[in-house]
């Protein structure tokens, strides 16, 4: 594999760089992580303090940026870089080091620059073999067996892909047992619920024990009575939840590369947590469960991963189409899990629980009128009027009938509500009164249209699910082609393109990293390998071709 692939013939900012655990032993506190500079050719060291490092212009063209390594300019003027380990970047050319804090240090000599954490600064390590450290860097990903038949544009945008989800790899640490993962390095480098899980849906096609690893290190941290928590890091967690999808995580990894004593030891961590969320989120007794809701007009629910949607503007508790559409996929996975342990009983009652679901599901969150599932405000006793994107997730688990089906695929091709330029928006067109350029309030999240095409796979809808998967990989390459890195969200009207996005209220990068749109981010990577991978696959099976690579996802 040529890693020539990745190279760009202009400088990109916004790059994440860090030591993976793919390499070595990682440090959760200290840590070297940097991202490429804006301005110029360039880095920005960015933990455990700041400082930048500045290249010479004429090395801003001919460029192969990966996760743990760089190669700028031409053999005249050539600058190359790569983390010896968590701690240390050696950087071989032309530098300036500027602005440095006091827990950064770094040493010069012989046209090197060496860059280090100053807690573990080991200065002897800028005489360090160059070339072996380059190759030591790369020799994961070349390694992978790709698939075949990819545009130039596909294999570029999965190399760089690939890249950011090894450097957003850790080593176990503290109370984390396992390998994990995070969303960004920076600005966050702690581990998440279901991010986690999107991780390691991408990782099961390339590194199945990573995939599994991933979801094992979410519930090295469960609490004794099931609870597990959205964030949670080496030494501790928060204290609300996220949306449940561990178990269907575990589904996909498994079928993947089928581990049996695996399943076996998740399964009754698994359970405990469908448990908790029964027994403290169904705060009516009514049998469907709600968020969590907080105070913070730009988080009134993190708990549900949708942070700002308008969904949650009136601060009040509602059973939550997604929450339940989530809960009851759980169960119905739990119930295949009991039956392939031989535990009978839990299958019977998984099975039970998660027909019960879906029928309250249909019954309560059905709008006939908007021919949509919306929450219901328990408080209020009545019925959301926000369209959202939660409201296609009763497709995955079923709880949605054929004609619903139809009926949702519908919106897809409807300006009025779902029909966008890049579908599918975060709330529907018509909502002028909610819509925003921020987060939740419009753009699209790559994960919700993972999900959403797996609901309408499972209704048969396959050309539905595959033109949502194609716009979905499309808006990836051409957004990564432009500027070099994978977001977190899209515009769905296509009119701004990402960096221009608000976020949390505003577009300030200058003022803080939680007012742009992330880049690299790690479920849109993961996600985006998945869908490569598990297109390629379907495609080969379809053509009866061989297939080299990990089995499909099974329904």
């Amino acid at each position: 594999m040529a890693m020539d692939d990745l190279r760009r013939d202009a400088w990109k900012g916004g790059q994440l760089l860090a030591f993976s655990a793919m390499d070595g032993t990682t440090d959760y506190e200290n840590a070297l992580t940097a991202r490429t500079a804006f301005c110029a050719p360039g880095i920005d060291i960015k933990l455990p303090a700041a400082c930048s490092v500045r290249f010479p212009r004429t090395v801003g063209n001919d460029n192969v940026v990966a996760g743990d390594w760089l190669r700028l300019g031409d053999g005249r003027m050539a600058v190359r870089g790569a983390f010896l380990d968590t701690h240390h970047l050696l950087i071989e050319g032309p530098c300036e080091v500027v602005d440095v804090d006091r827990a950064i240090a770094f040493v010069t000599r012989d046209n090197r620059t060496l860059i280090g954490s100053a807690s573990h600064f080991d200065a002897a390590r800028i005489t360090c073999d160059m070339d072996a450290a380059l190759r030591s860097r790369s020799r994961w990903i070349q390694t992978l067996q790709l698939p075949t038949g990819m545009s130039k544009t596909t294999r570029r945008t999965l190399l760089k892909a690939l890249s950011v989800m090894k450097t957003q790899v850790y080593s176990p640490e503290g109370r984390i047992r396992h390998r994990w993962t995070t969303p960004d390095r920076w600005p966050h480098r702690q581990m998440w619920l279901w991010d986690s899980v999107f991780h390691a849906i991408g990782w099961r096609h390339v590194d199945p024990e990573l995939a599994r690893d991933a979801i094992s290190a979410v519930l090295d941290m469960q609490a004794t009575n099931g609870f597990v928590a959205h964030m949670m890091h080496p030494r501790g967690t928060s204290v609300i939840t996220q949306p449940p999808v561990l178990t269907l995580g575990a589904k996909l990894v498994h079928n993947a590369a089928p581990d049996f004593s695996w399943i076996e030891g998740l399964y009754p961590k698994l359970c405990a947590y469908v448990e908790w969320i029964l027994a403290n989120r169904d705060h009516d007794g009514a049998g469907l469960v709600e968020w969590e809701i907080a105070g913070d007009p730009h988080c009134r629910s993190g708990e549900s991963g949708m942070d700002n949607s308008p969904r949650f503007d009136a601060a009040t508790r509602m059973d939550a189409v997604d929450f339940n559409s989530f809960l009851a996929l759980e169960c119905e996975i739990l119930a295949e899990f009991a039956a392939s342990l031989g535990l009978n009983e839990d299958a019977t009652k998984w099975k039970s629980r998660h027909a019960h679901l879906c029928r309250l599901i249909a019954s309560r969150l059905w709008s006939e009128k908007l021919a949509f599932f919306v929450d219901y405000d328990i408080v209020r006793h009545a019925p959301s009027s926000v369209l959202a994107s939660s409201g296609f997730l009763p497709l995955i688990c079923g709880a949605a009938s054929a004609a619903q089906a139809i009926r949702l695929a519908e919106h897809l091709h409807d300006p009025r509500t779902f029909g966008t330029a890049f579908p599918v928006p975060s709330i529907a067109a018509s909502d002028i009164d909610h819509y925003a350029k921020d987060m939740w309030r419009g753009p699209v999240w790559i994960n919700i249209n993972w999900l959403i095409a797996r609901g309408f796979d499972r209704f048969g809808l396959a050309d539905v699910a595959a033109n949502l998967r194609g716009q979905t990989l499309r808006e990836i390459e051409a957004s990564c082609e432009k500027y070099g890195v994978l977001f977190e969200f899209f515009d769905d009207r296509r009119k701004l393109d990402p960096p221009k996005l608000l976020r949390k209220g505003k577009c300030a990068p200058e003022e803080s990293p939680y007012h742009q749109a992330l880049h690299d981010y790690g479920w849109t990577a993961s996600l985006y390998v998945d869908l490569v991978y598990s297109t390629k696959e379907a495609s080969q099976q379809t053509s009866g071709s061989p297939n080299t690579a990990a089995a499909g996802d099974g329904k």
